[in-house]
């Protein structure tokens, strides 16, 4: 089953993002970015290929402090797409030790509680320090958090459904060339790479989104 399976990319490592904090959003919104600051995918390959709409990818992982500090302003960043732009988020799982969070993130989206948990985990793991690392730990977590029965939620966490998609996003990450988290992905084109904290990092991503929304000019 997908617990025993490894999901280290060989030579990925995590990247340490800066802590967020400094720019004016609306001063970030607005700036122009220069093509070094960002990557273009030499293969741009969509999450979802038949929507039509422009979407903003961020993946990331529970067992990510960085992705921890960042939490509230990829929340701001989602209030900020126009429209015409979708947002996904899809958990890395780049070891052994994240793929009881990127099983536990499709649990929780299956049964609906998605929206209660996610910002509420990362604040259980990193400011609370619970002992949140094995899937039965996290059962046990979303059972009392959300009121979720925990067999049922094994269930889906182990299933061959779950599995299946984490093995799907693992190589659409590799495809990305993401090497850590968080990491926003525009169209499946961009990669903001070159970012000196959060408030840039949105503002990058609002500039690609931008640029896709005017047909990649």
């Amino acid at each position: 089953m997908l617990k025993r399976l490894s999901f280290l990319f060989v030579g990925l490592t995590l990247a340490t993002a800066c802590s967020a904090g400094g720019a004016d959003p609306a001063t970030a919104t607005a700036a122009t970015y220069t093509a070094d600051q960002y990557a273009t995918i030499a293969a741009p390959v969509r999450l979802d290929p038949k929507d039509g709409k422009v979407e903003v990818v961020e993946v990331f992982s529970y067992g990510c402090i960085h992705c921890a500090h960042y939490e509230a302003q990829v929340e701001d960043l989602q209030k900020k797409l126009p429209k015409g732009v979708v947002f996904h988020a899809i958990p890395a799982a780049f070891n052994d030790a994240w793929a009881p969070y990127a099983q536990a993130y499709y649990a929780a989206q299956k049964l609906g509680v998605l929206p209660k948990t996610h910002a509420a985990l990362f604040k259980a793991i990193h400011e609370e320090h619970y002992p949140l690392g094995t899937l039965d730990e996290l059962g046990d977590w979303y059972a009392k958090t959300a009121g979720v029965d925990k067999a049922k939620f094994l269930a889906i966490a182990d299933s061959k459904e779950t599995h299946d998609r984490i093995i799907a996003d693992t190589k659409l990450i590799k495809d990305w060339g993401v090497d850590g988290t968080p990491s926003i992905i525009v169209n499946g084109k961009y990669r903001p790479a070159q970012f000196k904290d959060f408030d840039e990092l949105n503002g990058m991503t609002l500039f690609l989104v931008d640029k896709e929304l005017k047909g990649g000019k």
